[in-house]
């Protein structure tokens, strides 16, 4: 709380037209980042690590990311197993949907994330890459979160993440031609110019 606050404030405090979210498992911490002006909470955990996590973000009329991930941040990566990865999380962050509704949440106000990378192998990753229409059929926005990570360093041949940039940039506009509506970037700026030319060259007007 005491790294993240200062924060929140200073970038509120500029007066931007912009959403601040915060990144938390802790409903204290959001409550406190919420009543400093933030006005999305992103937990990995899906409002599963604190019960009191859903009412809290219901409590300020807020928005919140509801991101699956299989184990903890500790155990995730051990030995990640699905039968059906897709029907699965699919399934998850319907339930904790609904959830987060049965909590106060307005459903307009949540999104889901199908946490690549978290609790999954490179497999499990791209299956769920390639499907993504159906988590987007489901009626919440999907925010996808594959900036930089290894499969891309895998399959891009790029060991270091700060070269994964243009491998990035690729899912991310892979997952935007299924329909995904936000997606998390380290690579802002080349990002946005890679969105902004496909759009121009092959989305409707």
């Amino acid at each position: 709380r005491s790294r993240v606050l200062p924060v929140i404030v200073a970038v509120v405090r500029r007066g931007l037209d912009l959403a601040v979210s915060v990144d938390t498992r802790k409903a204290s911490v959001a409550a406190a980042a919420l009543d400093a002006g933030a006005t999305i909470v992103n937990d990995v955990s899906g409002g599963t690590h604190d019960e009191a996590m859903l009412e809290t973000i219901a409590s300020r009329r807020a928005a919140v990311v509801l991101m699956h991930m299989q184990g903890t941040p500790g155990s995730m990566q051990e030995a990640p197993h699905y039968e059906d990865v897709v029907a699965e999380v699919r399934a998850w962050l319907r339930q904790r949907a609904q959830a987060a509704v049965h909590a106060g949440v307005e459903a307009d106000r949540i999104t889901v994330d199908p946490g690549i990378g978290f609790g999954k192998t490179q497999e499990h990753n791209l299956a769920l890459l390639r499907s993504l229409e159906q988590l987007v059929a489901d009626g919440h926005p999907v925010l996808l979160g594959a900036s930089r990570k290894r499969f891309i360093g895998t399959l891009g041949n790029a060991p270091e993440a700060q070269n994964r940039a243009p491998g990035s940039v690729a899912v991310a506009l892979a997952a935007i031609a299924q329909g995904a509506q936000i997606i998390r970037a380290h690579d802002v700026a080349e990002h946005a110019q890679a969105i902004a030319l496909w759009r121009a060259a092959v989305a409707h007007p």
